[in-house]
């Protein structure tokens, strides 16, 4: 979805008034310390949600994130506990406004659902010289989980980062870019893989950065097993 639409579609479910202090926050984000292959290019924080019954979107406890080997071969299996996104920006206007949209879109598209389990991402990929960075490290998967919201929040001296989706049978579907703040892609993510190409700086003596929130939605069915292991030293 086009940044236009898609900031359209947003503030009919609320305001955007922190979207500059939102953007920001990404300059914030703490190293993934749990990449298989060794990379330091990635950066994110987490934080799970619940929207309920009666309409509500409620901020769980911190939590880890789990995917199972089958979807995320790389660095699935385990518990994975990173960073909470700041209450400031985990329950801000900008991040509300978002979580409003999508379960009022993936509710219409899976009416049966009351209730979901919500998963929100700050990720950045770093992109040097000597360190390509690579937004899906797993190569072309799915999430395990119901739907995906993929929104992009700046693009700075990058090149590439291409989104690609295949069919269940390995057919390519289609290709696009999020270039611009608001640039969207919404997956259904049982029918669809989706991978993105590895980014690299356009200007090699010059910091590259690509900024996008991920946020998924799952019902209980979906979920995957409950994850173990112990939160690192100073988390709850």
């Amino acid at each position: 979805m086009f940044a236009k639409t898609m900031r359209e579609h947003l503030t009919q479910f609320g305001c955007l008034s922190d979207w500059l202090t939102f953007v920001k926050s990404w300059n914030d984000l703490e190293l993934d310390r749990f990449m298989a292959d060794g990379g330091g290019y990635r950066k994110r924080r987490h934080a799970v949600y619940a929207a309920v019954a009666d309409g509500r979107i409620l901020r769980e406890p911190h939590q880890p994130h789990y995917q199972a080997r089958d979807y995320n071969p790389l660095n699935g299996g385990i518990a994975r506990w990173f960073e909470p996104i700041s209450p400031d920006v985990g329950d801000g206007p900008t991040m509300r406004t978002i979580l409003a949209f999508a379960r009022t879109l993936f509710s219409s598209i899976a009416p049966e659902t009351c209730a979901w389990h919500i998963e929100a991402h700050q990720f950045r990929i770093e992109a040097r010289v000597a360190e390509e960075g690579r937004p899906t490290p797993e190569g072309l998967h799915r999430d395990g989980v119901d739907f995906v919201l993929m929104l992009l929040i700046d693009r700075l001296n990058i090149a590439d980062g291409t989104t690609a989706v295949h069919a269940l049978d390995g057919r390519r579907l289609g290709s696009f870019t999020l270039a611009e703040p608001f640039d969207a892609a919404l997956i259904t993510d049982a029918r669809v893989y989706h991978g993105v190409t590895p980014v690299g700086p356009l200007d090699s003596a010059s910091a590259a950065h690509r900024d996008v929130l991920v946020v998924t939605f799952a019902t209980q069915s979906t979920l995957p097993p409950p994850s173990v292991g112990p939160p690192p030293e100073g988390q709850p």
